[in-house]
């Protein structure tokens, strides 16, 4: 078998390292990708076994060959992040020790041209992370308004010449000219944007391939349910632990673990909680956030990671303030 997956796994150590103490059980690897973490974890942690669950075909066939060698230390079932109680009930309802989720797009996934994932190769314009569901990226800048395009550039990417690529894009698609490559949209939104401003801040088209890709995907729609469900799934002691690498996933995931410590208390902190909530997790002290700086510098797409880490804590029948 031939193995085209080829992902550089970010903070590894360190996963490895905050999955350690965990009690002897089942991590479950929500984005499995080609398996580099869990490998880490099956190869140092001989405490746990892992289940890895990816929505990209092409990550399933590589994972499963890369894992074989652990017989039933590890399992590997299609399904997305946020569809982990399923995959587990599927495999036998095991008690779940750890969680990661590893967000965003892959090595795999932008280096492979033909997903459309890169502005650097020219490919048909897809973006999806399962290519068996869904339209494409090309599909969607048929339909969608230029009002509909630059909220999803604002939003997602944060980019601020979002109107004027959103009238580029439709104007193109007026005119017979409708966005179906990745070289198309990376022409179009060049020419939008103001030369002194394409000069700065990297790659002129990269706040809207993030910003389309995630659309397409649905990533962070899905994001806060996945947290959620991850530390409901967790036992007593066990971790969730999650990277990402832009700030609108990081915003998601600092909320959904505020709000798991604290039970999303009202009452003022000076005060005792009158309002029954209810802490699930404390959050982690003391982890390395972001990779060393020879992490980021032998792995370009390690810079903008950001890892944090909760434990379960025992239920209560009240949220403690601690």
């Amino acid at each position: 078998m031939t193995i085209e997956f080829h992902h550089v796994s970010v903070m590894l150590a360190e996963v490895v390292e905050w999955f350690r103490p965990l009690p002897a059980g089942w991590v479950v690897d929500a984005t499995l990708g080609g398996a580099g973490h869990a490998l880490a974890i099956l190869d140092q942690l001989p405490h746990l076994n892992v289940l890895g669950i990816d929505q990209d075909p092409l990550a399933i066939e590589t994972a499963t060959y890369r894992l074989s060698n652990y017989a039933d230390r590890a399992r590997v079932v299609t399904a997305r992040f946020d569809a982990m109680d399923d995959a587990v009930n599927g495999t036998g309802s095991f008690p779940v020790v750890g969680v990661l989720m590893d967000l965003g797009v892959s090595s795999a996934q932008f280096d492979i041209a033909e997903r459309g994932f890169s502005y650097r190769s020219d490919a048909p314009l897809d973006m999806r992370m399962d290519t068996t569901q869904g339209p494409t990226a090309a599909e969607l800048l048929l339909t969608w308004s230029d009002h509909e395009i630059a909220d999803v550039l604002r939003t997602y990417g944060d980019e601020r010449f979002a109107g004027r690529i959103a009238r580029s894009i439709v104007s193109a698609r007026t005119a017979g000219r409708p966005v179906t490559t990745t070289t198309e949209l990376v022409t179009l939104v060049t020419a939008a944007i103001p030369a002194a401003t394409r000069r700065t801040g990297g790659h002129p088209a990269k706040r809207t391939f993030q910003a389309i890709r995630i659309e397409v995907n649905g990533e962070l729609d899905a994001l806060a349910p996945a947290i959620d469900s991850a530390i409901a799934r967790t036992v007593p002691g066990g971790r969730v632990a999650v990277l990402s690498y832009h700030s609108g996933e990081d915003r998601i995931v600092k909320e959904q673990m505020r709000i798991a410590a604290t039970g999303d208390c009202a009452c003022p902190p000076e005060l005792p909680c009158v309002c029954d909530a209810v802490q699930t997790v404390r959050i982690v002290r003391g982890i390395p956030r972001t990779p060393s700086k020879a992490e980021q510098t032998n792995n370009r797409r390690a810079g903008s990671a950001r890892l944090r880490v909760v434990e379960r804590v025992p239920d209560a029948p009240t949220r403690g303030r601690r």
